[in-house]
C-alpha cells in the first residue's frame, strides 16, 4: 500500500495495529505544500523552531524569533524566514542552501500547532526561504497554555560541556515542555513534548526517561528513532529565557521491557543518553516574556 511514511514508521504503527489506517489518514493529511490555513498561521507567530543536521548527521533543536510575520508564506510551497540564528546556535553552522529543515510552528496562548519538512531554497543576509516538501498539522495535545509579550534583549553568555550537569538538570527535571529533533536519512523533523512538570525524570541509570503518551499515531519521531537513535533535545526556560541544547541517544522502551513501573499515562518510553550539551544562559536571548503555564486538559493525572 502507498504510503508517506518510512520503514521506521511503518513499524511501530504495524505494532499496533494502526499501520493502514495511518497510510490512508497520511496521503490525506500530508501535503506537499501548505494550506492556505497554514500559511496564514506560520505569520502569526514570534518564533520557530528548527531542526537540522550537523556536518556529521548529529541532529540539532534551535528556535529563531521575531516581529510576527517574520515567518511568511509567498506561495504554498515556500516558506520565508526573516532572521538568521546567532553564531553560538547549533543552526548557523548548518543552515545552508540545499540544507534540510524540519519547522515547527506553535501558538502558544491557542494551543496551535503545524509542522513543515523543506530544504533551504535561498539564503541572504536577513533570512532564507524553505521549499516545501511536507506540510502537515498535529494535535494540540500536552500542550501547556502560555500567554507571550516582546522584552529587550540582554544576551548572557555560553557554557558547554558534556553528559550529566547539575547547571541543566534542573531545569530538565522541573520542566513541562520540550522539543526534540531527529531525522531520517537526509530528512529532519521537529517535536513538541509535554507533560506535567517533571515529566522529564533522571533513571538510576544516569540517562533521562521521557514518557511517551497517546497521540496522532503517526509516529514520526519514535519512527526516526527506531533507524537512527542519535537526537537532539531543546528546552526553554519560559522565567529566564535561557535555551538549553542537549544531543543524545535514544531508546525506544516497551512497558514489557520497563525496569520499574511508568509514569501515569506513559505508552511507552524514551531513554536518552545525554551527550554534548550547550547552555545559553541568557536572561534575555529568546526576546519572549511568557506567562504562567495553564495545563493541558489531556495532562494524565500524577498519583494515579
Amino acid at each position: 500500500m502507498d504510503t508517506p511514511f518510512h520503514p521506521g514508521e511503518q513499524q511501530i504503527q504495524a505494532r499496533l495495529g494502526v499501520r493502514d489506517k495511518l497510510a490512508e489518514i497520511g496521503r490525506r493529511v500530508i501535503r506537499d505544500h501548505m494550506p492556505e490555513q497554514h500559511r496564514e498561521f506560520f505569520a502569526l507567530l514570534p518564533w520557530l523552531l528548527v531542526g537540522s543536521r550537523d556536518a556529521n548527521g548529529q541532529p540539532q533543536a534551535s528556535v529563531l524569533w521575531g516581529t510576527p510575520g517574520f515567518a511568511r508564506s509567498p506561495q504554498p510551497r515556500c516558506l520565508r524566514i526573516d532572521a538568521r540564528p546567532e553564531a553560538d546556535d547549533p543552526l548557523a553552522a548548518n543552515l545552508r542552501a540545499g540544507a534540510s529543515l524540519g519547522l515547527l510552528g506553535i501558538e502558544l496562548p491557542t494551543r496551535r500547532r503545524n509542522r513543515m519538512n523543506g530544504h533551504v531554497e535561498a539564503l541572504d543576509d536577513t533570512g532564507f526561504a524553505v521549499a516545501v516538501q511536507q506540510s502537515f498539522g498535529n494535535c494540540p495535545k500536552y500542550i501547556q497554555v502560555r500567554a507571550w509579550h516582546a522584552k529587550p534583549r540582554q544576551p548572557g553568555p555560553l557554557e558547554q560541556g558534556e553528559g550529566l550537569d547539575p547547571r541543566w538538570l534542573r531545569l530538565v527535571e522541573g520542566s513541562d515542555t520540550l522539543f526534540i529533533a531527529s531525522c531520517h536519512g537526509e530528512d529532519i523533523d521537529v517535536s513538541h513534548r509535554g507533560g506535567p512538570p517533571g515529566f522529564v525524570r533522571l533513571g538510576a541509570d544516569g540517562r533521562l526517561w521521557l514518557p511517551d503518551y497517546s497521540g496522532n499515531f503517526m509516529f514520526n519521531t519514535l519512527g526516526n528513532l527506531l533507524l537512527e537513535p542519535r537526537c537532539a533535545l531543546l528546552w526553554i526556560d519560559f522565567a529566564s529565557g535561557d535555551l538549553l541544547h542537549l544531543e543524545a541517544r535514544a531508546e525506544l522502551v516497551w512497558p514489557e521491557d520497563y525496569a520499574e513501573p511508568a509514569p501515569p499515562g506513559a505508552e511507552r518510553m524514551l531513554a536518552l543518553s545525554p551527550g554534548r550539551w550547550r547552555l545559553r544562559l541568557r536572561r534575555a536571548r529568546l526576546p519572549l516574556a511568557f506567562g504562567a503555564a495553564e495545563p493541558s486538559p489531556y495532562l494524565p493525572v500524577q498519583g494515579a
